[in-house]
């Protein structure tokens, strides 16, 4: 099967590094032409000039801070007010960890600028591009802990839910115009991110950080942790014509983690 996203232009958030950047190669590498966004200027430049070499397409790319709504408003929608796209990537840097007793309800508020605000702001201005050319892909990267909440994450579990739900109303809604939208939740990768997450979890159990990566290994059916090209391939897939009847689900890639159906 040949995916095939020529003339397509796409819009990844937090694609500096990690699976924001492998799923903005892979794109690419398919024949779409991208806009990675993130806060790392300097990281953002060599991507884009990687895959100008690359690929036969001028790639582009947009400095934004998540953390800072007011201005992410601001810059998203000019950005997009003269550079319309056909799919939408919704990813940005996770909030800080800690479980339920040690987080304040200001960090809540945070993470939902972060995980929420953003993704609903940057969904409704892709929108209207994509309903008057009666296509569109909105795939929000979300996490497997909305289905079985992890202990230390108690802020991601809480806003990434609500990112899901409100995915999955969204869907019902603009269906008829030939957009669809589903959430990929996300297990065990091995990126920056993760070996941050593992290493504050090996400090505070006072314990090797390979340990950690290797009870995690443990976990998973497969025992071992994914390759974000593993989960850059499932974006893609998502992003094309050949999946234009998979609409408003979650989607696990977790290497047969998750114990629910």
């Amino acid at each position: 099967m040949n995916i095939s996203l020529k003339s397509k232009r796409a819009l990844v958030g937090g694609s500096s590094k990690g699976l924001g950047n492998a799923v903005a190669n892979q794109l690419a590498m398919s024949g779409a032409q991208v806009t990675l966004v993130a806060r790392n200027e300097e990281l953002l430049r060599e991507n884009v000039k990687e895959l100008n070499e690359k690929t036969d397409l001028t790639h582009n790319y947009l400095v934004v801070d998540y953390n800072d709504f007011n201005q992410y408003q601001t810059r998203i929608k000019e950005y997009l007010s003269t550079n319309p796209i056909d799919i939408l990537v919704n990813n940005t840097q996770g909030p800080s960890s800690g479980d339920v007793m040690n987080v304040s309800l200001e960090d809540y508020q945070k993470s939902f600028d972060l995980l929420f605000k953003n993704v609903v702001y940057t969904t409704m201005l892709a929108l209207e591009n994509m309903k008057k050319n009666k296509w569109g892909r909105i795939i929000n990267m979300t996490s497997i802990s909305v289905k079985e909440p992890l202990s230390y994450l108690a802020l991601s579990n809480t806003i990434r839910s609500a990112v899901t739900t409100w995915a999955k109303t969204l869907a019902n809604e603009i269906g008829s115009h030939n957009v669809t939208v589903n959430n990929i939740l996300t297990g065990f990768f091995n990126t920056e991110r993760i070996n941050e997450l593992n290493s504050e979890k090996a400090k505070k159990l006072n314990i090797k950080i390979g340990e950690v990566f290797s009870a995690m290994e443990n976990l998973v059916p497969l025992k071992r942790i994914g390759d974000p090209k593993e989960f850059a391939y499932l974006v893609t897939f998502l992003a094309s014509e050949k999946a234009s009847y998979i609409n408003g689900i979650n989607i696990p890639i977790d290497g047969g983690l998750l114990k629910s159906l």
